[in-house]
Protein backbone atom coordinates (compact mmCIF):
# COMPACT_ATOMS: atom_id res chain seq x y z
CA UNK A 1 0.00 0.00 0.00
CA UNK A 2 1.19 3.50 -1.27
CA UNK A 3 2.00 6.16 1.26
CA UNK A 4 -0.66 9.08 0.81
CA UNK A 5 0.89 12.49 -0.21
CA UNK A 6 0.12 14.28 2.40
CA UNK A 7 2.46 12.06 4.76
CA UNK A 8 5.76 11.99 2.34
CA UNK A 9 7.27 14.36 4.11
CA UNK A 10 10.32 14.70 6.81
CA UNK A 11 9.32 15.32 10.44
CA UNK A 12 12.30 18.16 10.29
CA UNK A 13 13.02 20.07 7.23
CA UNK A 14 9.84 19.83 5.05
CA UNK A 15 11.87 17.52 2.40
CA UNK A 16 10.08 15.02 0.50
CA UNK A 17 10.60 11.70 1.98
CA UNK A 18 12.37 9.14 0.08
CA UNK A 19 11.30 5.63 1.43
CA UNK A 20 14.33 3.15 1.44
CA UNK A 21 15.19 0.14 2.82
CA UNK A 22 18.52 -0.15 4.34
CA UNK A 23 20.58 -2.95 5.70
CA UNK A 24 19.15 -3.80 9.30
CA UNK A 25 22.70 -5.03 10.16
CA UNK A 26 24.01 -3.48 13.99
CA UNK A 27 26.00 -0.80 12.64
CA UNK A 28 27.46 1.22 15.73
CA UNK A 29 29.94 3.71 14.04
CA UNK A 30 29.45 6.95 12.43
CA UNK A 31 30.50 8.61 9.58
CA UNK A 32 34.02 8.80 10.88
CA UNK A 33 34.06 5.30 12.32
CA UNK A 34 33.51 6.86 15.92
CA UNK A 35 31.07 4.27 17.79
CA UNK A 36 28.01 5.52 18.41
CA UNK A 37 25.76 5.39 21.65
CA UNK A 38 25.99 5.91 25.54
CA UNK A 39 29.46 5.02 25.86
CA UNK A 40 30.96 7.10 23.53
CA UNK A 41 28.36 10.14 23.01
CA UNK A 42 28.64 13.20 23.36
CA UNK A 43 25.12 14.40 24.73
CA UNK A 44 24.42 12.56 28.01
CA UNK A 45 22.01 9.79 28.21
CA UNK A 46 19.11 8.90 30.59
CA UNK A 47 19.66 6.16 33.00
CA UNK A 48 15.63 4.53 33.69
CA UNK A 49 12.70 6.64 32.93
CA UNK A 50 11.55 10.30 33.43
CA UNK A 51 8.34 12.28 33.66
CA UNK A 52 8.41 15.32 31.86
CA UNK A 53 5.58 17.94 32.91
CA UNK A 54 4.72 20.26 29.83
CA UNK A 55 2.84 23.46 29.77
CA UNK A 56 1.22 24.56 27.19
CA UNK A 57 -0.67 27.82 26.00
CA UNK A 58 -3.65 24.67 25.55
CA UNK A 59 -3.17 23.07 29.19
CA UNK A 60 -0.24 20.67 30.74
CA UNK A 61 0.91 17.40 29.20
CA UNK A 62 3.01 14.94 30.78
CA UNK A 63 5.27 12.66 28.87
CA UNK A 64 6.85 9.44 30.48
CA UNK A 65 10.47 8.53 28.80
CA UNK A 66 12.01 5.12 28.46
CA UNK A 67 15.72 5.58 29.24
CA UNK A 68 15.56 1.50 29.02
CA UNK A 69 14.52 1.49 25.37
CA UNK A 70 16.11 4.75 24.26
CA UNK A 71 18.76 6.12 26.54
CA UNK A 72 20.72 8.70 24.02
CA UNK A 73 17.48 9.98 22.26
CA UNK A 74 15.49 10.08 25.95
CA UNK A 75 18.50 12.19 27.54
CA UNK A 76 19.31 14.51 24.66
CA UNK A 77 15.56 15.59 25.73
CA UNK A 78 15.69 15.59 29.10
CA UNK A 79 19.18 17.79 28.62
CA UNK A 80 16.86 20.11 26.79
CA UNK A 81 14.32 20.41 29.24
CA UNK A 82 16.57 21.27 31.54
CA UNK A 83 18.17 24.03 30.01
CA UNK A 84 15.03 25.24 29.41
CA UNK A 85 15.40 25.21 25.50
CA UNK A 86 11.72 24.10 24.73
CA UNK A 87 10.39 27.31 26.90
CA UNK A 88 8.30 29.55 24.85
CA UNK A 89 8.73 27.39 21.68
CA UNK A 90 5.91 26.75 19.15
CA UNK A 91 3.90 23.96 17.53
CA UNK A 92 5.15 24.89 14.51
CA UNK A 93 3.45 21.78 12.35
CA UNK A 94 -0.38 20.22 12.90
CA UNK A 95 -1.37 17.84 10.88
CA UNK A 96 -4.86 16.23 11.29
CA UNK A 97 -6.40 16.22 7.64
CA UNK A 98 -7.13 14.46 5.51
CA UNK A 99 -6.46 12.22 8.74
CA UNK A 100 -4.75 12.42 12.28
CA UNK A 101 -0.99 12.48 11.85
CA UNK A 102 1.19 14.44 14.10
CA UNK A 103 1.81 17.47 16.87
CA UNK A 104 5.55 19.06 16.09
CA UNK A 105 7.65 21.23 17.95
CA UNK A 106 10.60 21.96 19.74
CA UNK A 107 12.38 23.97 17.49
CA UNK A 108 14.51 26.69 19.58
CA UNK A 109 14.35 28.79 16.93
CA UNK A 110 10.41 29.15 17.23
CA UNK A 111 11.23 31.29 20.67
CA UNK A 112 12.82 34.23 19.12
CA UNK A 113 10.35 36.96 18.53
CA UNK A 114 12.51 38.30 15.74
CA UNK A 115 12.27 34.74 13.74
CA UNK A 116 9.52 34.56 11.31
CA UNK A 117 6.98 32.09 11.37
CA UNK A 118 7.77 30.85 8.02
CA UNK A 119 11.24 29.57 9.42
CA UNK A 120 9.64 27.67 11.94
CA UNK A 121 10.96 23.61 11.99
CA UNK A 122 14.15 24.62 10.44
CA UNK A 123 16.63 25.23 13.62
CA UNK A 124 18.40 22.62 15.64
CA UNK A 125 20.18 23.33 19.34
CA UNK A 126 22.99 25.08 19.20
CA UNK A 127 25.47 24.17 22.19
CA UNK A 128 26.35 27.33 23.59
CA UNK A 129 29.79 25.89 24.98
CA UNK A 130 30.79 24.95 21.37
CA UNK A 131 28.58 27.01 19.16
CA UNK A 132 28.17 23.82 17.42
CA UNK A 133 24.56 22.08 16.28
CA UNK A 134 24.18 19.18 18.84
CA UNK A 135 23.12 15.96 16.49
CA UNK A 136 22.29 12.68 17.57
CA UNK A 137 22.04 9.15 15.53
CA UNK A 138 18.97 7.76 15.03
CA UNK A 139 18.09 5.05 18.10
CA UNK A 140 16.08 1.87 17.70
CA UNK A 141 16.41 -0.99 20.45
CA UNK A 142 14.69 -4.44 19.19
CA UNK A 143 12.61 -6.10 22.12
CA UNK A 144 15.03 -9.31 21.92
CA UNK A 145 18.23 -7.35 22.16
CA UNK A 146 19.50 -5.46 25.46
CA UNK A 147 20.94 -2.73 23.67
CA UNK A 148 19.78 0.32 21.43
CA UNK A 149 21.15 -0.13 17.17
CA UNK A 150 22.65 3.24 16.44
CA UNK A 151 22.43 5.00 12.90
CA UNK A 152 20.87 3.10 10.76
CA UNK A 153 16.58 2.27 9.54
CA UNK A 154 15.40 -0.59 10.30
CA UNK A 155 12.66 -0.87 7.79
CA UNK A 156 11.82 -4.44 6.92
CA UNK A 157 8.19 -5.72 8.12
CA UNK A 158 10.15 -8.39 10.21
CA UNK A 159 11.95 -6.08 12.57
CA UNK A 160 9.94 -3.31 12.59
CA UNK A 161 7.60 -6.10 14.71
CA UNK A 162 10.00 -6.43 17.09
CA UNK A 163 10.46 -2.62 18.14
CA UNK A 164 10.86 -2.27 21.55
CA UNK A 165 9.08 1.12 21.00
CA UNK A 166 6.33 1.85 18.53
CA UNK A 167 4.52 4.11 16.69
CA UNK A 168 0.96 3.82 18.83
CA UNK A 169 -1.17 7.14 19.28
CA UNK A 170 0.45 9.59 22.19
CA UNK A 171 4.43 7.82 20.86
CA UNK A 172 6.86 10.85 21.85
CA UNK A 173 9.42 10.86 18.94
CA UNK A 174 12.33 12.66 17.18
CA UNK A 175 12.04 14.81 14.39
CA UNK A 176 14.99 14.92 11.92
CA UNK A 177 15.90 15.57 8.02
CA UNK A 178 16.90 13.30 5.71
CA UNK A 179 19.99 11.91 7.34
CA UNK A 180 19.08 9.25 10.04
CA UNK A 181 21.37 10.91 12.39
CA UNK A 182 19.98 14.80 12.33
CA UNK A 183 17.97 14.21 15.06
CA UNK A 184 18.39 17.57 17.42
CA UNK A 185 15.90 19.49 19.44
CA UNK A 186 12.38 18.94 17.64
CA UNK A 187 9.59 15.83 18.75
CA UNK A 188 6.20 14.90 18.00
CA UNK A 189 3.46 13.56 19.05
CA UNK A 190 1.54 10.84 16.97
CA UNK A 191 -1.87 11.36 16.75
CA UNK A 192 -2.93 7.69 15.86
CA UNK A 193 -0.63 4.72 15.06
CA UNK A 194 1.71 5.66 12.48
CA UNK A 195 3.57 2.39 11.31
CA UNK A 196 5.30 3.45 8.34
CA UNK A 197 6.83 5.76 10.70
CA UNK A 198 8.28 2.63 12.79
CA UNK A 199 12.20 1.82 12.56
CA UNK A 200 12.99 5.37 10.42
CA UNK A 201 12.45 7.88 13.40
CA UNK A 202 13.28 7.44 16.83
CA UNK A 203 10.63 6.95 19.65
CA UNK A 204 11.44 7.63 23.16
CA UNK A 205 9.02 8.18 25.07
CA UNK A 206 4.70 8.38 25.29
CA UNK A 207 2.22 10.94 26.42
CA UNK A 208 1.04 9.55 29.89
CA UNK A 209 -1.45 12.21 30.64
CA UNK A 210 -3.06 15.31 28.77
CA UNK A 211 -3.66 13.61 25.38
CA UNK A 212 -6.58 15.70 25.25
CA UNK A 213 -4.76 18.62 25.70
CA UNK A 214 -2.38 16.99 22.01
CA UNK A 215 -5.30 16.84 20.69
CA UNK A 216 -6.15 20.25 21.27
CA UNK A 217 -2.70 21.95 20.23
CA UNK A 218 -3.26 24.40 16.45
CA UNK A 219 -0.54 25.39 14.91
CA UNK A 220 1.35 28.47 16.92
CA UNK A 221 0.70 26.97 20.00
CA UNK A 222 3.61 27.39 22.48
CA UNK A 223 4.96 25.43 24.92
CA UNK A 224 5.40 27.94 28.20
CA UNK A 225 7.68 25.64 30.43
CA UNK A 226 8.92 21.91 30.61
CA UNK A 227 10.26 20.39 33.73
CA UNK A 228 11.02 16.99 34.70
CA UNK A 229 9.28 16.16 37.31
CA UNK A 230 10.39 13.11 38.54
CA UNK A 231 13.77 10.87 37.74
CA UNK A 232 15.68 12.62 34.60
CA UNK A 233 19.23 11.13 36.05
CA UNK A 234 21.66 11.49 32.92
CA UNK A 235 24.95 9.55 32.36
CA UNK A 236 27.84 10.79 30.32
CA UNK A 237 30.22 8.56 27.80
CA UNK A 238 33.59 9.35 27.35
CA UNK A 239 33.00 11.72 24.79
CA UNK A 240 29.78 13.60 26.34
CA UNK A 241 29.85 16.98 27.24
CA UNK A 242 28.34 18.48 30.74
CA UNK A 243 25.12 17.33 31.58
CA UNK A 244 23.19 19.92 32.73
CA UNK A 245 22.35 19.61 36.60
CA UNK A 246 18.79 19.04 38.02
Amino acid sequence: MSTPAWRRFLLGSGLSLILVTLLTSCAAEGRSGRPLGCDAAATPCLRGGATVAMQTSKGEVRFQLDGAAAPLTAGNFVDLVKRGVYNGTAFHRVVRQPTPFVVQGGDPLSANPMTPPNQYGMGNFVDPATNESRQIPLELRLQNEDTPRYGQELTTPGITRQLALAHQRGALAMARSADPNSASAQFYVALQALPELDGRYAVFGRVSSGMAVIDRIEQGDRILKATVVEGGTLTRGEGAEDAAQP
